[in-house]
């Protein structure tokens, strides 16, 4: 757009400079003519050729001329002049003329009132030429300084608006690619620009906030989803589901798997004469101390109501998940502290199943933990018992 601006600049003020020059060129050339004239009206009165030549070349010489005549009264060439051809500029010269200038311009030759001759110019290109050369070159140094404005500000637009604007792009882009609400537009020296960066950032402040918000509320819906509001330990659903994963792993690697199911003994003459208060204090202090026990890669969930299931990974022999349910047994003989202040004590009974021995499916051994529960509280309160393999009697 620059150049195109200069470039017109410069034509217009070309076109003006040449229709000037052509209105000075036809009244100087007029003047020429009538100069001439009054030189040589002796020499045509007389009709001396040598005078008019002389005159001719006089006058010629020193003006703006390319070629002169001077005509008797029979209009016959008495004398004439033509500027030397001196090359090519010459004839660029000639071309210009005839291209620009007025071709010729005649004066008459009067004596005493009477037409005696004729006085025919033919203008000269030279100073149309010079002002032609001097305004291309003007043109052309206006164009390359116009080339090295346009430059310079377009690497200062790159810099200072181009550049901020593919940067906020740039992060943009990242954002909604990566969801990366972490990233900010760095601050830039103009001020517009700057505003709109950092109103973008407070757009992505309170969109991080938001996300974060999103997160810890599917989080806690997620939680409560698979877990118990009341213990903090998992549902059943869970139990199921990582019971479920954790079979799959025991059939790959070979290990056995024990799953205990655990009923709180006399829950119900609890709530009924302690209070639901008591009941749940009960609760949690079972899932505490269920939890305590336990090792990290265990697993102890509440299954509903008073029903706790124990999941035992990594357990070599039988004897091992006992003794687990022994010392679970021998922790619940510590009295139970209530909300009133009061204690009381409670027992748990305990059936235990293991993978592959007892049962190969999650519901069969699920199942089966519980028959072995029942039949330990039917037998003796406070103990545990083993599910039976299949095809054999139930031992204790």
């Amino acid at each position: 757009m620059a150049l195109l601006a200069v470039t017109t600049a410069g034509l217009a003020v070309a076109i003006g400079g040449l229709l000037t020059l052509r209105t000075y060129a036809e009244n100087n050339l007029d003047l020429i003519a009538r100069s001439m004239t009054y030189t040589v009206e002796a020499a045509v009165v007389f009709n001396d050729p040598q005078a008019a030549d002389e005159a001719l070349h006089l006058i010629a010489n020193r003006e703006e001329v390319l070629r002169a005549e001077v005509l008797d009264r029979h209009d016959r060439v008495l004398a004439q002049w033509q500027r030397p051809n001196e090359g090519p500029l010459a004839r660029l010269e000639e071309r210009l003329a005839k291209a620009l200038l007025p071709m010729q311009t005649s004066q008459p030759l009067l004596h005493e009132g009477t037409r005696i001759g004729e006085v025919r110019l033919t203008g000269s290109a030279e100073r149309l030429a010079d002002f032609i050369a001097f305004g291309m070159g003007g043109i052309a140094l206006c164009l390359l300084l116009a080339t090295a404005g346009a430059a310079y500000l377009s690497r200062r637009l790159v810099g200072q608006i181009a550049s901020p604007l593919v940067e906020l792009a740039r992060v943009a882009h990242t954002v909604r690619r990566d969801r990366d609400f972490n990233r900010r537009v760095k601050p830039v020296g103009i001020v517009e620009l700057d505003e709109l960066g950092q109103d973008f950032n407070a757009l992505l402040d309170e969109l991080d906030a938001w996300q974060a918000h999103l997160q810890h509320e599917n989080k806690s819906l997620s939680h409560k989803a698979s877990h118990d509001s009341l213990t903090g330990l998992p549902n059943r659903t869970y139990f199921e589901s990582r019971l479920n994963r954790s079979l799959c792993d025991a059939r790959d690697s070979g290990e056995p798997l024990v799953v205990m199911f655990i009923d709180c003994d006399r829950f119900k003459s609890i709530n009924d004469e302690r209070g639901h208060a008591a009941g749940d204090a009960v609760l949690v202090e079972i899932a505490t101390r269920l939890h305590a026990i336990l090792r990290k890669e265990d697993l102890v969930a509440r299954l509903g109501g008073d029903e706790f299931a124990v999941l035992l990974k990594s357990i070599d022999r039988l004897e091992h998940a006992e003794r687990v349910a022994d010392a679970i047994l021998e922790n619940m003989k510590k009295p139970i502290e209530l909300p009133d202040g009061d204690t009381l004590n409670t027992t748990l009974s305990i059936g235990i199943a293991l993978y592959p021995d007892h049962a190969e499916t999650p519901e069969a051994l699920l199942h089966g933990a519980d028959l072995a529960m029942y039949k330990a509280k039917r037998l003796a309160r406070g103990t545990h018992f083993v599910a039976p393999a299949p095809h054999t009697p139930a031992r204790m």
